[in-house]
């Protein structure tokens, strides 16, 4: 009986990249007859990684190999910043890599996402073509794609630029969105994510989790521009949106769907700010009382708040869900005053079921990509309360551009505050007003559109189907 095509996949720690990754990984399991091993990087690992990976019942012909611990401990400090220290893991956790590959079989291809870019010289010493799944949109790709011209074109910091950049073929893009690492040229995080940036060109395909309605400018840019051509681009595959599809309900998790069941249709405001992002104390205030002032139903993912860093939570996800009281840290009377309005919820939330819930009728988001894809993909509109990186470029495509969200006056402007009566006006737009009702009314066509996409012969099924035939024939030769 001939062998399945086997396919390695490696993404760089955190929940961000391992979700779609591990999505991607079933689709090629379940639906294109692929066997897939998927490389876990263990070293700095949270919580919610490992008991996603091994917790969870995966399909057969889906191995998780967990790579051997690195030691960091004379390379990273405290104050190392995330994307430096995400890199330096990466670089040590790679070290054995080109053994594992040699004792799996060498597989027909190795899927990276971005920031695991060192694998190049190890596969092509293995003569093992490697392919970049994206994890962030499609017009955050055009401009990492241009990203490296820029850095030579341009002297000065980008923030000093008199407008805006000029990405060939698709929107520019203002300064203030540009991504952290871009804001000071000078920082060890800027030049990590440089050297991975100029590293994409290097790929045999670049799989998208996205699809053929969502962004069809940057798309076409990407293909049809002569800038990209001349680069060259990799052939470019959408084959998203590639979301978490279930997830076990603990006991919390099952709580909030009970408590959802109990309430009007479109009536509930979700809150969560994804697996990494944290408020300082004065913003979750004023948070916490323009919910209360709206008068809104909602549901409130909280986390202790951290006047360091709004991505405190990056390398401890989960870590704090039998620690994090809300009651030590909302504002006082909170809790009670919102009884029966609102459920507060610690730490984590089961997010497919809540956004999937007919209760379901806003959601206030990070803007992650992970986020937004699983916001439109069940229909629901969305509060633009944007964090870090690129999430400043979702924000203002989601409501400039794609019409599903928007954004509260202030929210990312350096170290400003969102006040409470700008957060009532907003909740109380999206939850009743006409803007509101125009937003949910394209998220859900958005909604049928990426459904169609994934599906049987869709674009994204198709698009899937043509690399594994890639596979497929060079498995023959």
């Amino acid at each position: 009986m001939k062998l399945k095509p086997h396919v390695a996949v490696l993404p760089s720690p955190g929940m961000g990249h391992i979700i779609p990754l591990l999505e991607l990984a079933k689709r090629l399991v379940v639906h294109h007859g692929i066997h897939v091993s998927f490389f876990n990087i263990t070293t700095e690992a949270s919580s919610a990684q490992n008991k996603l990976l091994h917790s969870h019942p995966l399909p057969p012909n889906l191995h998780v190999i967990d790579l051997p611990h690195a030691d960091l401990s004379a390379l990273v400090s405290e104050e190392t910043r995330v994307v430096t220290r995400l890199c330096i893991n990466v670089q040590e956790s790679l070290k054995p890599l080109k053994w594992i590959l040699i004792e799996l079989g060498k597989p027909q291809a190795l899927i990276i996402d971005l920031f695991c870019t060192q694998a190049f010289e190890i596969c092509n010493e293995l003569s093992i073509p490697i392919y970049t799944f994206f994890t962030a949109s499609t017009a955050f790709l055009a401009l990492s794609l241009y990203f490296p011209t820029l850095d030579r074109e341009v002297e000065c910091e980008f923030v000093d630029l008199p407008g805006p950049v000029q990405v060939p073929g698709c929107t520019p893009v203002r300064t203030k969105d540009l991504m952290d690492d871009a804001m000071n040229r000078k920082t060890d995080e800027y030049k990590w994510s440089l050297f991975h940036l100029n590293r994409l060109r290097l790929a045999t395909g670049i799989l998208l989790n996205s699809w053929e309605d969502f962004e069809p400018g940057s798309l076409k840019a990407i293909r049809e521009h002569p800038y990209y051509k001349q680069i060259p681009t990799p052939s470019v595959h959408p084959v998203g949106p590639l979301i978490k599809e279930d997830e076990p309900l603990t006991e919390s998790g099952a709580e909030c769907v009970t408590w959802l069941d109990k309430q009007p249709s479109d009536s509930v405001l979700f809150i969560a700010l994804g697996s990494g992002g944290t408020l300082t104390t004065e913003q979750l205030t004023e948070l916490t009382w323009g919910l209360e002032l709206s008068q809104k139903r909602f549901i409130f993912v909280t986390r202790k708040p951290s006047d360091c860093s709004v991505s405190g939570s990056f390398f401890n996800v989960g870590d704090d869900v039998n620690v994090n009281d809300p009651k030590t840290y909302l504002p006082e009377g909170f809790l009670e005053r919102t009884k029966g309005v609102g459920l507060v919820v610690s730490s984590w939330a089961p997010q497919v079921a809540v956004l999937s819930h007919s209760s379901t009728g806003a959601f206030l988001s990070h803007c992650g990509w992970n986020s937004t894809l699983e916001s439109v993909t069940h229909g629901v509109p969305m509060i633009a309360w944007l964090l870090y990186e690129e999430q400043r470029m979702n924000a203002t495509m989601l409501t400039e551009e794609v019409g599903v969200a928007v954004k509260p006056a202030g929210v990312g402007e350096g170290k400003g505050v969102v006040e409470r009566e700008e957060i009532e006006r907003v909740v109380r737009m999206v939850m009743d007003g006409e803007e509101g009702k125009a937003m949910r009314r394209r998220a859900r066509e958005l909604k049928r559109s990426a459904v169609q996409g994934l599906n049987f012969g869709g674009s994204s099924y198709e698009s899937l189907f043509r690399v594994v035939e890639e596979w497929k024939a060079a498995d023959k030769i």
